[in-house]
């Protein structure tokens, strides 16, 4: 991503980076894929449904298990003749991989959030396809009108990470090396494919682990030995939205190592 351009989500927040801010020790280093962000619900003058989830503002905390969401929606002021802001009906939408690494990660591995060190590949939000469709039918075509602000966050597109690989790599080992984890937890493929790859040409994937999915394996990173652990993302183990059943499964299965 660009250091110079902002970017904006609909109605005007700024893109911001979200990153681990309690930078104590740790027992694991969790990393993902991208940061999430907050959505809401926005409900037309007629009082209908023009978007049931848009995402408005970065998450507040990395991995954010939607604290506060109705506040950080309440906050953002749209023209009236827009409408209004409010919290989704599905209140589910909001921190849903937050809550999946709480309950189906860290607790089955006898760890709580306060043990872990967070990270994503990418530090920002990106856009889905639904979501850029979305904006695309309902926001841009008010953008003129209302002299509203450009919804410029950027989708997400996997070749970007290997645009920004140098650079984004050293900063997430510089974050490994600072939290004195020991222990190295992947969330799916991305984080296999474009950061432990680099260290360990074996795998650049989750399936080329084989069978010991989940299992540690004793890799080094840097000159220094860790106990990596790599697991599907926390949208498949939650089966939230379009998911992968194979490792949805697999993950039901799993029998964490002691830690």
């Amino acid at each position: 991503m660009s250091k110079i351009s902002p970017y904006y989500f609909p109605f005007g927040q700024l893109l911001k980076r979200v990153q681990q801010t309690d930078c104590t020790p740790k027992r694991v280093f969790v990393l993902g894929v991208y940061a999430s962000a907050v959505h809401a619900r926005w409900i037309g003058k007629e009082g209908r449904d023009k978007i049931k989830a848009l995402a408005v503002a970065s998450e507040p905390c990395i991995f954010w298990r939607g604290e506060k969401a109705e506040e950080i929606i309440a906050s953002i002021t749209i023209p009236e003749q827009l409408g209004r802001l409010t919290i989704p009906s599905d209140q589910t939408l909001n921190g849903p991989s937050g809550i999946a690494l709480d309950k189906l990660f860290l607790e089955r591995m006898g760890l709580e959030r306060r043990d872990a060190w967070l990270c994503d590949l990418l530090p920002e939000s990106r856009v889905n396809p639904l979501q850029r469709k979305a904006i695309e039918k309902c926001y841009n075509s008010e953008v003129a009108k209302f002299n509203l602000p450009s919804a410029t966050i950027p989708d997400f597109d996997e070749g970007e990470l290997g645009r920004q690989e140098g650079t984004r790599r050293a900063e997430i080992l510089e974050e490994l090396e600072s939290s004195e984890a020991k222990t190295l937890v992947l969330l799916g493929d991305l984080p296999i494919r474009w950061f432990l790859n680099y260290y360990d040409k074996r795998y650049s994937t989750l399936s080329d682990f084989g069978e010991r999915y989940g299992c540690s394996h004793k890799i080094m990173i840097n000159k220094r030995n860790y106990a990596v652990i790599p697991l599907c993302h926390p949208r498949n183990a939650a089966r939230l939205g379009t998911y992968g059943k194979k490792w949805a499964e697999r993950h039901d299965r799993w029998k964490p190592d002691k830690i």
